[in-house]
Parts: structure tokens; sequence; C-alpha cells
């Protein structure tokens, strides 16, 4: 079975308009809620793609309880831990081409939940042959939280994938403790070595052998439309993709940490592994639908995906 978190899950509620009016009413004719969040993206892949998984992280209240249904109703399964405060809402307006969110905070965790939480989790721990990892933490945790959960992790010898940035990030990279997969992409790779790195390999190996990355098995960087670099511990990748027509790209990285997290647990070989998550994330950017892939389309993408050693 595979664990996804999220921590900070969220309502994501979209609006559609033709035109954006400040100061005064916009009225919506076609809106979508769904369950949000990046580990709920990555929870949603996994299920279509026929993975055993099971979603889990913090949820509370009426909009907490609408995700449940939701993930019911599509037949996800789930074990959240229940808190006081109110899950959040996200709310996208889609209008003249282009998008403005509006993002709550969400709730703060008691030390109390952030510790019993933990002991949830080794629960979950028992049949669990992979952890994937995504998003922000929510107010109240500690930025080392996800560090402390990869310590769980590795004391039960259970592989990591973590797709978070920033202070969060930072403190698993500076702890003794370290995930199986990081996935930054460049800008997030420069901005942690506060470098300019470039898509150049010589500049992308340069980068991934800084002393901060010492330890982890899997870096995985997204290039965009250049495809990927990865090392996998001293051998390094680049995966050249093919031109696609892109609906919505919102999601793809998600939908690369489910391909990357199925890779790990069905013990694909480096390069299947590496055309695995690529392939999700190009499928996720062929749909309108965020975090979906369709797989009648896989074994066309998977087969025109070059992965060649470097």
């Amino acid at each position: 079975m595979i664990l996804t978190l999220t921590l900070n899950p969220s309502i994501d509620i979209s609006y559609q308009l033709d035109n954006l009016k400040l100061d005064t009413v916009n009225r919506v004719t076609n809106t979508s809620k769904t369950a949000g969040g990046k580990g709920l993206n990555v929870t949603r892949v996994l299920a279509e793609f026929g993975e055993e998984v099971v979603a889990s992280g913090f949820l509370g209240g009426k909009l907490g309880e609408f995700i449940e249904q939701q993930l019911n109703n599509n037949n996800i399964h789930h074990s959240f831990f229940k808190i006081e405060g109110e899950t959040r809402n996200c709310i996208a307006v889609l209008h003249q081409g282009q998008q403005t969110e509006i993002l709550e905070q969400g709730p703060t965790i008691s030390e109390d939940e952030a510790y019993n939480f933990e002991i949830h989790l080794n629960k979950l721990f028992k049949d669990v042959q992979a952890i994937a990892m995504s998003g922000s933490l929510p107010k109240g945790l500690n930025s080392d939280y996800y560090a402390k959960i990869i310590q769980l992790a590795n004391d039960k010898h259970i592989p990591t994938v973590l797709d978070s940035s920033g202070q969060s990030l930072m403190d698993v990279l500076l702890s003794e403790t370290k995930p199986t997969v990081i996935k930054p992409n460049i800008d997030e790779l420069s901005q942690l070595l506060q470098t300019k790195v470039t898509p150049e390999i010589e500049s992308l190996k340069e980068a991934v052998n800084q002393p901060i990355f010492e330890g982890i098995e899997w870096i995985i960087v997204s290039l965009g439309g250049d495809g990927a670099f990865a090392k996998h511990n001293e051998t390094y990748y680049k995966v050249n993709i093919p031109t696609i027509e892109v609906v919505n790209p919102v999601g793809s990285g998600d939908s690369t940490v489910a391909g990357i997290t199925s890779g790990l647990v069905h013990h694909d070989s480096d390069k299947d592994l590496l055309r695995k998550a690529n392939t999700f994330g190009m499928l996720n950017a062929m749909e309108s639908q965020t975090g979906h892939i369709n797989l009648n389309k896989f074994d066309e993408i998977f087969q025109k995906i070059e992965v060649i050693e470097v």
C-alpha cells in the first residue's frame, strides 16, 4: 500500500468568468469544488493507475467532511486525523486567460494534535510500502515536522518521497534523517543553493552534488519542457520528453510524484521509474482536470520518453 500525506488540504473552488470586475458583483455560471491539495492530486493519480493507496493528513469541520465524501464518491481510501480547526478553502478565479488565486491559510494544529498524528501514522505504517508527502505545512506545526515523519518512516524502513519547498524542505535537508527522493524544479534548486542553476548537465551535476543533498538516494529535478535530470546514488540521467499539447499543467508535478512512488513500490529499473514518472506528469498536462491521467495514452507517451545516462 502507498500512503499519501496532505497535511494542509483544501477544498479547491474554481470560478470561471469572461471578465473579472473589481468593486462590483461578479456572477458565476460554472463552479467546481474538489478535494484539493498536492497530496490528494498524487492520491487520485495513483488510484487511477490501480495502485492500492490511502490518503491521510489533517481534516476538520464541515469542509473536512466534504473532502471525505468526495473521496468516498471516487472510491479512494483515506484515514485522516480529525482536528478542532476547520479545513480551508482555496479559490481560483479564471478570467481573460489569467488565473487569480485566493488561498486561505487554513487551521492551526495544536501540539496535542501534532503529537497524536504521529501516533496515528505509526498505526498506518504497518501496511505501507512507500510514503509520498506533498505540499505546505499548516500553522502550528514546526518547520521540521516533515523531518520527524521521515524519521518515523526510516525507523520502519519505508521509502519516502518528499515534494515540498521553503523552510520545511530545508529543515529536512539539514537534518540527519533523509528522504529517499526529493523532486525540486530547477528554480527551487537555485533557491535552495542560493545560486543560479542552469539546465546544462554540468551545472546540474554540480548542484546535486552539494553537501546539503548528501544521503539522499534520488534527486529528480524537473526542467519543464526540457524534461528532467536525475541523480540516483552515483548515476546521472537526462530525461528527454516528446512535445505534447498542454491543456492544463497544474498538478503535473504531483502526478510525477505519483509515478515516482509507484516506481519505488514496484522496484522499477531506474530508467522505467523515470519514464513512468514523466509519463504521469505529461498525461496530467494533457487533461483539463487537475490530478487526472488518461491511461489509454500511457503506452504511447511512455515509449516516446528517452532516458540516457550522462
